[in-house]
Protein backbone atom coordinates (compact mmCIF):
# COMPACT_ATOMS: atom_id res chain seq x y z
CA UNK A 1 0.00 0.00 0.00
CA UNK A 2 2.91 2.38 1.21
CA UNK A 3 4.47 1.82 -2.68
CA UNK A 4 1.55 2.02 -4.56
CA UNK A 5 0.81 5.17 -2.75
CA UNK A 6 4.50 6.26 -3.41
CA UNK A 7 4.08 5.84 -7.31
CA UNK A 8 0.66 7.80 -7.01
CA UNK A 9 2.56 10.71 -5.72
CA UNK A 10 5.19 10.78 -7.86
CA UNK A 11 2.89 10.16 -11.11
CA UNK A 12 1.03 13.07 -9.86
CA UNK A 13 4.47 15.55 -8.48
CA UNK A 14 5.65 14.87 -12.45
CA UNK A 15 2.42 15.51 -13.88
CA UNK A 16 2.20 18.53 -12.27
CA UNK A 17 5.69 19.98 -12.80
CA UNK A 18 5.47 19.12 -16.21
CA UNK A 19 2.46 21.38 -16.81
CA UNK A 20 4.10 23.95 -14.91
CA UNK A 21 6.95 23.54 -17.68
CA UNK A 22 4.25 23.49 -20.49
CA UNK A 23 2.81 26.52 -19.11
CA UNK A 24 4.68 28.86 -20.01
CA UNK A 25 7.89 29.62 -22.38
CA UNK A 26 11.24 30.18 -21.74
CA UNK A 27 11.46 34.11 -20.56
CA UNK A 28 13.85 36.03 -22.31
CA UNK A 29 15.62 39.35 -21.69
CA UNK A 30 16.21 42.18 -24.18
CA UNK A 31 19.56 41.66 -25.38
CA UNK A 32 22.28 44.31 -24.27
CA UNK A 33 21.52 47.10 -21.71
CA UNK A 34 23.89 50.29 -22.08
CA UNK A 35 24.17 50.63 -17.69
CA UNK A 36 24.90 54.29 -18.56
CA UNK A 37 21.64 54.94 -20.33
CA UNK A 38 19.52 52.64 -17.48
CA UNK A 39 21.26 54.49 -15.13
CA UNK A 40 19.18 57.18 -13.18
CA UNK A 41 15.61 57.47 -12.01
CA UNK A 42 12.99 55.09 -13.23
CA UNK A 43 8.97 55.55 -12.03
CA UNK A 44 7.28 52.47 -11.03
CA UNK A 45 3.80 52.53 -13.57
CA UNK A 46 2.39 49.40 -12.44
CA UNK A 47 3.67 45.88 -11.06
CA UNK A 48 2.62 42.48 -9.33
CA UNK A 49 2.95 44.32 -5.57
CA UNK A 50 5.24 42.48 -4.12
CA UNK A 51 5.31 42.25 -0.17
CA UNK A 52 7.45 45.67 0.75
CA UNK A 53 5.57 47.60 -1.88
CA UNK A 54 2.16 46.73 -0.40
CA UNK A 55 0.24 50.36 0.63
CA UNK A 56 2.88 52.31 -1.09
CA UNK A 57 2.46 55.37 -3.06
CA UNK A 58 4.75 57.10 -6.02
CA UNK A 59 7.38 54.28 -6.25
CA UNK A 60 10.54 54.76 -8.02
CA UNK A 61 13.71 53.41 -8.18
CA UNK A 62 17.13 55.11 -8.93
CA UNK A 63 20.27 53.27 -10.54
CA UNK A 64 24.17 54.34 -10.37
CA UNK A 65 26.68 52.81 -11.72
CA UNK A 66 29.71 51.54 -8.86
CA UNK A 67 32.75 50.35 -9.68
CA UNK A 68 31.58 46.57 -9.96
CA UNK A 69 28.11 47.25 -9.05
CA UNK A 70 24.46 49.18 -9.42
CA UNK A 71 23.73 51.03 -6.52
CA UNK A 72 19.98 50.77 -6.25
CA UNK A 73 17.92 53.55 -4.12
CA UNK A 74 14.25 52.97 -3.60
CA UNK A 75 11.20 55.49 -2.82
CA UNK A 76 8.26 55.40 -1.99
CA UNK A 77 5.77 57.04 0.46
CA UNK A 78 3.90 54.18 2.95
CA UNK A 79 1.38 56.14 5.52
CA UNK A 80 2.21 59.44 4.55
CA UNK A 81 5.93 58.51 5.70
CA UNK A 82 9.02 57.88 3.17
CA UNK A 83 9.58 54.43 2.88
CA UNK A 84 13.17 53.78 1.17
CA UNK A 85 15.96 51.27 1.45
CA UNK A 86 19.66 51.20 -0.60
CA UNK A 87 20.89 47.67 -2.26
CA UNK A 88 23.14 46.97 -5.15
CA UNK A 89 22.66 45.01 -8.40
CA UNK A 90 25.09 42.90 -9.47
CA UNK A 91 25.11 42.17 -13.25
CA UNK A 92 24.87 38.01 -13.97
CA UNK A 93 28.15 37.36 -16.55
CA UNK A 94 27.43 36.89 -20.14
CA UNK A 95 23.87 38.18 -19.74
CA UNK A 96 24.51 41.35 -21.94
CA UNK A 97 23.85 43.63 -18.97
CA UNK A 98 20.33 42.53 -18.97
CA UNK A 99 20.51 40.51 -16.08
CA UNK A 100 21.28 40.99 -13.00
CA UNK A 101 21.00 39.87 -8.95
CA UNK A 102 19.74 42.37 -6.66
CA UNK A 103 20.38 42.70 -3.13
CA UNK A 104 19.02 44.15 -0.25
CA UNK A 105 20.24 42.38 2.48
CA UNK A 106 22.72 39.94 3.08
CA UNK A 107 23.20 37.51 1.62
CA UNK A 108 19.72 37.59 -0.13
CA UNK A 109 20.00 38.64 -3.89
CA UNK A 110 16.68 38.68 -6.07
CA UNK A 111 16.45 38.36 -9.84
CA UNK A 112 16.10 41.51 -12.27
CA UNK A 113 15.40 40.72 -15.51
CA UNK A 114 15.02 43.32 -17.89
CA UNK A 115 12.56 41.81 -20.48
CA UNK A 116 11.75 44.58 -22.65
CA UNK A 117 13.45 47.98 -23.37
CA UNK A 118 12.61 50.96 -25.00
CA UNK A 119 14.95 52.22 -27.81
CA UNK A 120 15.16 55.85 -25.89
CA UNK A 121 15.38 54.09 -22.11
CA UNK A 122 12.33 56.12 -21.73
CA UNK A 123 10.30 52.85 -20.09
CA UNK A 124 11.00 49.12 -19.29
CA UNK A 125 9.53 46.13 -18.03
CA UNK A 126 11.23 44.08 -15.39
CA UNK A 127 10.55 40.75 -14.13
CA UNK A 128 12.18 36.95 -13.13
CA UNK A 129 12.68 34.11 -14.53
CA UNK A 130 9.72 32.29 -13.00
CA UNK A 131 7.91 35.49 -13.39
CA UNK A 132 6.54 35.71 -9.90
CA UNK A 133 7.95 39.40 -10.19
CA UNK A 134 6.42 42.40 -12.39
CA UNK A 135 7.22 45.77 -12.99
CA UNK A 136 6.75 48.90 -15.69
CA UNK A 137 8.89 51.07 -15.50
CA UNK A 138 9.22 54.45 -16.88
CA UNK A 139 10.91 58.08 -16.90
CA UNK A 140 8.27 59.90 -15.59
CA UNK A 141 5.90 59.12 -13.40
CA UNK A 142 2.99 58.81 -15.66
CA UNK A 143 3.16 56.77 -19.06
CA UNK A 144 -0.01 57.40 -21.90
CA UNK A 145 -2.24 54.78 -21.85
CA UNK A 146 -1.81 53.64 -25.41
CA UNK A 147 1.48 52.63 -24.25
CA UNK A 148 0.08 50.99 -20.99
CA UNK A 149 -2.24 49.06 -22.75
CA UNK A 150 0.08 47.96 -25.51
CA UNK A 151 2.71 46.56 -22.77
CA UNK A 152 0.15 45.22 -20.84
CA UNK A 153 -1.12 43.18 -23.87
CA UNK A 154 2.56 42.33 -24.68
CA UNK A 155 3.04 41.04 -20.96
CA UNK A 156 -0.23 38.91 -21.22
CA UNK A 157 1.01 37.08 -24.12
CA UNK A 158 4.14 35.71 -22.43
CA UNK A 159 2.35 34.14 -19.70
CA UNK A 160 1.49 37.15 -17.43
CA UNK A 161 -1.87 37.55 -15.61
CA UNK A 162 -3.46 40.65 -16.44
CA UNK A 163 -5.44 40.73 -13.23
CA UNK A 164 -2.47 41.04 -11.41
CA UNK A 165 -0.99 44.18 -12.76
CA UNK A 166 -1.40 46.95 -10.40
CA UNK A 167 -1.11 50.86 -10.95
CA UNK A 168 1.05 52.71 -9.07
CA UNK A 169 -0.24 55.91 -7.73
CA UNK A 170 1.66 58.55 -7.94
CA UNK A 171 1.05 62.40 -7.19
Amino acid sequence: MKNTLKAVFLVFGISLSSMACKSRPSLQTVPRVDLMKYSGTWYSIASYPQFFERGCTNIKATYTVKNGYVEVFNESIKNGKPNNITGKAFVVPNSGNSKLKVQFFWPFKGNYWIIELADDYSWAVVSDPKQKTLWILARSSNMTDKLYHQLVEMLVKKGYQESKIVKVTHS
